[in-house]
């Protein structure tokens, strides 16, 4: 019976074990959402108390600060990556490429300028490009480069450093070095097996209007919530971490480096919202905080899963490390020179 038991004609109805509410329809977001507003106005009175708390306060400012600055660069560029994804054939891209390998991966990394979206966007993207027949290197490349070197990005982090525009042009120059590197030296060491040819179902045969706006939900519900988590995070390392502590571990150029490009890779921020983050760690060098923003959109928890979810785990268990290994060393270059 509906609600009850589900079946075919091939085979012996079973039980439908999943979650209803009240209403009898499945418990969703929307309902998530309806409780939490409910529990938020019948302990408004706690609440508020606890708001009042000098460190709790001091949460809530960094966090809706972070939030603010980079909510509207992280749907901006989660539509303009589902108009490029839905509209443009991707057999463009196959045909925009120069034939020969080598000369094919700067010329996608530079490709990444054209597709205003975050990481969340170019790993499928970059998966249809292997399937159309680009060179994997290419691809590879362009996944790189694209979530770091877009005009969103770079308008973001003007915007976040508004004293130090170098910076802008520190993470253009270290991202696209760290696209190219990465993708001459798959054409070097990289191997067709390590990789498993994709396929995004979720938006194959859709109508365009409705294959647009499944990907952006997709995208804003995905980087939005790492978007949330990081600035949770930034918000908490400022009130709970002490003063002295980030101080000592600033002065040490060399773990301050490494430990604000773990902290890229363990915060998994979209890199529209990135910048914002690094800004409020003011406490480190531009050149820690420039290998904060090369590492966040190329090696990260999410883009890491996502990575081994698409094109295998073999792929994600060496092209990972390499890659933050590289952004890293190019990072530190960069900054040397640069900042």
């Amino acid at each position: 019976m509906a609600g009850t038991t589900t079946g075919t004609d091939d085979g012996p109805p079973h039980r439908d074990t999943r979650p209803r509410s009240w209403l009898g329809g499945r418990i969703g977001s929307v309902e998530i959402l309806a409780a939490l507003l409910v529990l938020i106005v019948v302990l408004r009175g706690p609440l508020a108390d606890l708001l009042a708390m000098p460190a709790l306060a001091t949460w809530t400012t960094v966090f809706v600060s972070v939030m603010m600055q980079a909510v509207p660069f992280l749907v901006f560029g989660v539509l303009l990556s589902a108009l490029i994804a839905v509209f443009v054939p991707r057999s463009f891209w196959a045909r925009a490429l120069p034939k020969h390998p080598v000369l094919a991966v700067p010329v996608a990394s530079a490709a990444g300028v054209v597709l205003p979206g975050c990481e969340c966007g170019a790993v499928p993207i970059a998966g249809s490009l292997i399937r159309r027949g680009v060179t994997p290197a290419a691809a590879l490349a362009f996944l790189l480069a694209a979530p770091a070197i877009n005009p969103i990005v770079l308008t973001a982090t003007a915007v976040a450093f508004p004293n130090n525009p170098e910076m802008v042009l520190a993470r253009a120059v270290a991202s696209l070095l760290v696209a190219m590197l990465m993708g001459w030296l798959w054409l070097r060491l990289g191997r067709a097996d390590w990789i498993r040819l994709p396929r995004r179902p979720d938006l194959d045969g859709l109508p365009r209007g409705e294959a647009f706006w499944s990907a952006v939900r997709h995208d804003v519900v995905h980087a939005g919530g790492f978007l949330v988590v990081g600035a949770m995070a930034a918000a908490t390392i400022n009130v709970v971490v002490p003063a002295r502590w980030l101080q000592t571990l600033a002065d040490q150029p060399v773990l301050s480096i490494l430990a604000l490009a773990g902290l890229a890779v363990l915060l998994s921020i979209c890199s529209e919202a990135d910048a914002f983050v690094a800004a409020s760690l003011s406490q480190f060098s531009l050149t820690a905080r420039l290998a904060f923003l090369v590492v966040g959109p190329m090696v990260d928890l999410k883009l890491v899963a996502m990575q081994a979810g698409i094109f295998g785990r073999r792929f994600a268990a060496r092209f990972a490390p390499a890659t933050f290994t590289v952004a890293v060393a190019v990072a530190v270059v960069t900054g040397m020179v640069l900042l």
